[in-house]
């Protein structure tokens, strides 16, 4: 059966509206804490001018304790709701971004995989900065929501106190919040552009330091970090504006609510001295419009910590959204060793190529250029589908695409020119499950010629390698990946250019050694080679030649060697 990958979130205020429904119990503890603890710091002043009105200006000793004691409960329901609703919030934070980063990492390492165009260090940063930045919006929805519970409650008791100083902070709060707004739109495009361009400027280092070794090589290590450069000052001057932007809206907040809330205690102190109001509640007054100062400036900077989270929501859904590299179906394959067909194909520029290995066959495979080749190689993983092609590309009598995923990777493994080696040991490097004992690792090491990379290293298969195998040479993990790809003992095994980067002698060590090991006498495994190497074609049953995108030759090393278009692109 196919995989069941849930249909990504169409938008993101979907994406956002998500994460607040799958963690919707322990918000709702949190969000209920969190307003339970603004409502008592709101009251902390007004139990505090009753205090002083009741207690103190009367001389009242049971009303001091009454009341002295209403103020340390409140208090503690305070602190613990806070404490509590913090940890419940912050919960249900983390787990968000746990969630969303699991989700960006399965997109792209999925079965299918994802056709997104991204730099690896571009998808790094979606899964931890975006992921962090959305699920802090499930936090400052709860403290929004403290926030007007705060400001309400303050107004009804200052209504109640008096009717025009209530009347004035119902109608200036809403006034002061939208005058804040005017910036967000402003913060929404700079932090948008400031996420990209720190995605992008990740992604090109992690790119120059993976391959910092090859371009010292050629002497093009400053070209690659004047590019570096110029992709890191755009995300500084991104980064610049989006500061900018926001340093915008809190001064633009402290500002009309400061104006505000001096007309409040001023409207306050009035009151006192004419003997509307008592002193007892001046004091409270005094205390919500210090209070209110909180709140306030929470909800205004609330516009731009939603304006971050919506773009990196964005960023995120448009990933999610990408593609899948290979299409599959529900046929599962019974047959152990199927046979591999491509019947007409057309794609890119390949036209009308017919490949027709045969069971337990060594098949070479010459192109003329690159593109081409790693088309080629696409479509036998199965990653250009009907709607992309023209032709047949089948395994066992079906289309690939209407197979199980497990069905083709289980029968078919391809080994790409460039390949990824993982942080670990030597051994984990070439057989990641273990499934091989000593003698049969001995065998897959010798075929592939990487036994010389074991005895170089007093620990062996133990000796660690670094992530992207780093530490060594590029033939070195050439020999490595073809270890691995020879290791899975696949019914159906396809190398592009296996020796590329190794020398002719070790060609000739690798030819021989794949025939040994995958075609000796009564074996059924069939090995496809794309490869322009004469040792391996000539150690071949049979080579195909494909010149502009079209099958020109079929027949054996020897036998095409007399054709000059052949020896231009083989004989060296």
């Amino acid at each position: 059966m196919p995989v069941d990958v849930p249909a990504p979130p169409r938008s993101a205020g979907a994406l956002l509206r998500r994460g607040l429904r799958r963690h919707r119990r322990k918000l709702f503890g949190s969000y209920a804490l969190i307003c339970s603890w603004l409502l008592c710091e709101a009251l902390v002043p007004v139990v505090i001018g009753v205090v002083i009105d009741r207690a103190v200006a009367t001389g009242d000793v049971s009303e001091l304790a009454t009341w002295g004691a209403a103020l340390v409960a409140l208090f503690v329901v305070l602190s613990y709701s806070y404490r509590f609703g913090a940890r419940l919030g912050v919960g249900a934070l983390e787990l968000e971004t746990h969630l969303l980063r699991v989700e960006v990492s399965e997109h792209v390492l999925g079965p299918g995989g994802a056709r997104t165009g991204l730099l690896p260090g571009e998808t790094l940063s979606l899964a931890t900065s975006d992921a962090e930045t959305i699920g802090q919006f499930l936090w400052h929805v709860g403290y929004t929501l403290a926030g007007l519970v705060g400001v309400v409650v303050s107004a009804v008791v200052l209504i109640r106190i008096d009717l025009t100083i209530g009347v004035v902070v119902l109608l200036g709060v809403p006034l002061v919040l939208a005058l804040i707004q005017v910036v967000t739109p402003l913060i929404a495009r700079h932090t948008s552009d400031q996420q990209a361009g720190i995605a992008k400027a990740t992604g090109i280092a992690t790119d120059l330091v993976k391959g910092l070794r090859p371009l010292k090589g050629v002497g093009a290590e400053n070209v690659a970090a004047a590019r570096y450069r110029g992709h890191s000052a755009s995300a500084r001057d991104a980064s610049i504006r989006t500061a900018q932007s926001v340093g915008y809206l809190f001064g633009l907040t402290a500002s009309l609510s400061g104006i505000f809330l001096a007309v409040v205690a001023w409207l306050a102190g009035t009151r006192a001295l004419d003997g509307t109001i008592s002193i007892g509640e001046l004091i409270a007054i005094v205390g919500l419009t210090q209070f209110l100062a909180e709140p306030i400036t929470g909800l205004g900077e609330t516009s731009a910590q939603a304006a971050s989270s919506f773009a990196s929501a964005r960023r995120v859904v448009e990933f999610l959204q990408t593609p899948q590299l290979a299409t599959y179906g529900e046929i599962v394959l019974d047959e152990a060793s199927p046979e591999l067909t491509l019947d007409g194909v057309t794609a890119g520029p390949i036209r009308g190529v017919d490949l027709a290995p045969r069971s337990g066959e060594l098949l070479g495979v010459v192109v003329d250029d690159t593109a081409s080749s790693d088309l080629l190689v696409r479509l036998l993983r199965g990653e250009i589908g009907p709607a992309d092609r023209e032709g047949l590309v089948a395994l066992g009598g079906h289309p690939v695409d209407e197979l199980t995923i497990d069905s083709l990777r289980s029968r078919v493994v391809v080994s790409q020119h460039h390949v990824d080696l993982f942080e670990g040991t030597l051994r984990s490097a070439i057989d990641p499950d273990g499934r091989l004992d000593d003698a049969a690792l001995e065998e897959v090491l010798s075929a592939s010629a990487a036994g010389d990379v074991v005895g170089l290293h007093p620990d062996g298969l133990q000796q660690p390698v670094t992530a992207g195998a780093t530490t060594f040479s590029g033939g070195q993990r050439q020999r490595i990946s073809l270890a691995r790809a020879l290791a899975t003992r696949a019914p159906i095994l396809v190398l592009a250019e296996p020796t590329s980067a190794v020398d002719a002698m070790t060609e000739q060590r690798v030819a021989e050694g794949i025939r040994t090991l995958r075609h000796h006498d009564g074996s059924g495994l069939t090995t496809i080679v794309i490869t322009s190497s004469p040792a391996i074609l000539a150690a071949a049953d049979r080579v195909v030649m494909i010149t502009a995108g079209q099958v020109v030759a079929t027949g054996t090393h020897h036998e095409l060697s007399e054709d000059e278009t052949y020896r231009r692109a083989v004989l060296r």
